[in-house]
């Protein structure tokens, strides 16, 4: 179950930073209350997973899944860079927080 919290945490914090950026372009009031629920509930899930998993693993991989997520929706919905040296780095975070499960 603790896993599974902790995703859920890392795709709100996916879903915060989208909203930031949807933000930035139209500044409505939706935005920002989306954004801050959004990185509300990222925290209030973050806070729950740690109080069975250890904090080293959980938050790198918060972190992981959020800065991955974030650059693969930058990539798919905001038609950002896809070359293959970001495709690489991308790849490396999502090995790397598999890896952290694994060990």
């Amino acid at each position: 179950m603790e896993w599974f919290v902790l995703i859920l945490a890392g795709l709100f914090e996916m879903l915060a930073v989208m909203m930031m950026n949807q933000w930035h372009h139209d500044k409505s009031k939706i935005s920002m209350i989306l954004m801050i629920s959004s990185f509300a509930a990222s925290f209030v899930f973050l806070s729950i997973a740690l109080k069975s998993l250890p904090m080293s693993l959980a938050y790198a991989i918060w972190t992981g899944i959020g800065a991955a997520g974030g650059a693969l929706i930058g990539i798919i919905i905001y038609n950002e860079s896809k070359n293959a040296k970001r495709l690489f780095f991308l790849t490396i975070i999502i090995v790397s927080v598999i890896g952290l499960k694994a060990v």
